[in-house]
């Protein structure tokens, strides 16, 4: 369980995220939504270790993130950040690699080399495994960045707007992966997603953050409401059942 208290961040006179006080589930797929500027990057970037908290504390399965040892955190949470940009000249097998880094140290073992193949294989990167990644398009660096945390193999799995840059069939066999994850390999994954409809469509719990704060939280039946999302994004939503999956209908 990933759980926050009171986590606050401040820039100058701006508060950020305002005192979220979170228990996210254990297992399963919790996707984090709400409108540009509600503190949803940041929140996961405090939760990562990868920003300071002015304010709180953050667990993860147990595990006090402001103290913990890197590489004991980096075996327990993976992380993709929205601005995954690399410098250097690498190819995808070799970015992928980066992902055991906190088990092999550099010293790739045959198990190391194994995880990396699965990984590459999960996101279909076979034929580019030896590209660079300047010669890739966005949305197969996308899959790329994703295959390297995914070969972490850690039991939390934090991703933020994973689906940037991808087209609608590698968006879908994204978050069909990230199901797979969580149903087949226990895997707890939280998710920034923009697209309400991917998250009514996989989420096992969805948090709705505004100005800051968590607005709303629940299951897909209860958070994919016109009500709720009418509220939350300041529009008129319409939602639809169809086929049994809750859709949002907002283009008008």
């Amino acid at each position: 369980m990933i759980v926050t208290s009171n986590v606050t961040k401040n820039y100058g006179a701006s508060c950020v995220v305002d005192g979220v006080s979170l228990k996210l589930p254990q297992g399963g797929i919790t996707s984090i939504i709400g409108p540009n500027g509600a503190g949803k990057s940041t929140l996961l970037s405090m939760v990562s270790r990868l920003m300071a908290m002015d304010k709180g504390t953050v667990t993860v399965g147990g595990l006090d993130v402001t103290t913990a040892p890197s590489d004991e955190l980096a075996r327990r949470m993976s992380i993709l950040r929205q601005d995954n940009h690399m410098t250097a000249r690498l190819t995808v097998r070799d970015l992928v690699s980066f992902g055991r880094y906190p088990y092999s140290k550099g010293r790739l073992t045959v198990a190391d080399k194994a995880h990396i193949d699965r990984a590459i294989d999960y996101l279909d990167l076979g034929d580019l495994s030896g590209r660079f990644l300047d010669e890739l398009s966005g949305g197969q660096r996308q899959r790329a960045f994703v295959a390297m945390v995914l070969a972490q193999d850690t039991d939390y799995v934090l991703l933020d707007e994973p689906l940037n840059n991808l087209d609608m069939r590698h968006a879908m066999g994204m978050m069909k992966l990230m199901r797979q994850a969580a149903n087949e390999l226990g895997k707890t994954i939280v998710l920034v997603l923009h697209d309400i409809n991917f998250a009514s469509w996989y989420s096992d719990h969805i948090v709705a953050m505004k100005h800051g704060k968590v607005a709303a939280q629940g299951s897909a039946s209860e958070m994919i409401r016109p009500d709720v999302l009418s509220g939350i994004y300041e529009m008129d939503i319409k939602v639809h059942e169809i086929g049994g999956q809750l859709i949002s209908v907002y283009y008008g």
